[in-house]
């Protein structure tokens, strides 16, 4: 999820601050060594690693941020905004936890309908904001 961000801000030559996870700093750090042997220039990519009531709120509340793209709760998305409110109206691109639903329909074929539910929802280990973590079917199914 990390990429989906980063690719585009660099490829339209954005520079970052990324704040990992607190529960997983380690793939962002070692991203942020593979963009240095790469080559780019110091500051362009910038990781910061720590908890969100400190360092996210110290980003989202920052004056020379101009956006925040983040993922994750809704609750954090909130917050999120409401310090980027307070602050310099920074624009904000959420994306919020959430229950994808799978719909399984009446005319449905059942055995591609199972598989696809299995892959959609442990696709990624089941770390995807689109898993579908929700499975409606048709009454005159089951």
């Amino acid at each position: 999820m990390m990429m989906w961000k980063l690719g585009s801000l660099l490829a339209t030559g954005c520079t970052t601050v990324l704040k990992t996870s607190e529960k997983t700093p380690i793939t962002a750090l070692m991203i942020a060594q593979l963009i240095k042997e790469a080559g780019f220039p110091p500051g362009v990519v910038n990781v910061l690693s720590g908890y969100g009531p400190d360092c996210g709120n110290a980003i989202a509340s920052h004056p020379d941020v101009d956006k925040v793209a983040f993922t994750g709760s809704s609750a954090v998305g909130h917050e999120i905004v409401k310090a980027s409110g307070a602050s310099n109206l920074k624009r904000v691109t959420l994306e919020l936890g959430g229950k994808s639903p799978l719909i399984i329909c009446e005319d449905a074929d059942l055995d591609q309908a199972v598989e696809v539910a299995h892959i959609g929802l442990f696709l990624n280990h089941g770390q995807c904001c689109c898993a579908s973590s929700r499975i409606l079917i048709d009454a005159k199914i089951h």
